[in-house]
């Protein structure tokens, strides 16, 4: 069993139902290309939605949301491009790049949603 992993797991299921019970539709999980991975493809209304999920259990490393850098958000973008190369039918909408960051506090989950986190 890898805790961290199944952490991630729980998490990135958190954070779809989290988005779904606010009207999103789920489309794709865990997307992986050799640039990177998106970890959750969602619609709203018009918007394609593309999710990075930050999961911090401790806070002595900043938070979940602060975790996502330059270097993540570059990554995030080049999945992105891949996404849409081989998903002709995700093209038509308009893009945009959220991050929800679950925060671990005394038993319970703090869940942020960014909308718009980062532009390209």
């Amino acid at each position: 069993m890898n805790y961290r992993k199944d952490a991630g797991i729980a998490a990135e299921e958190l954070a779809r139902r989290h988005l779904e019970a606010a009207g999103l539709t789920f489309v794709l999980r865990n997307y992986r290309c050799k640039a990177g991975e998106l970890d959750l493809v969602m619609i709203e209304k018009r918007a394609l939605v593309l999710v990075e999920v930050r999961y911090r259990s401790f806070s002595q490393f900043g938070s979940a949301a602060a975790s996502v850098d330059i270097w993540k958000q570059r990554k995030f973008v080049t999945a992105a491009r891949h996404l849409l190369l081989t998903h002709a039918e995700l093209r038509r909408y308009p893009a945009r790049f959220d991050v929800v960051a679950v925060d671990h506090c005394a038993s319970a989950n703090r869940i942020e949603w960014i909308k718009g986190a980062f532009m390209i």
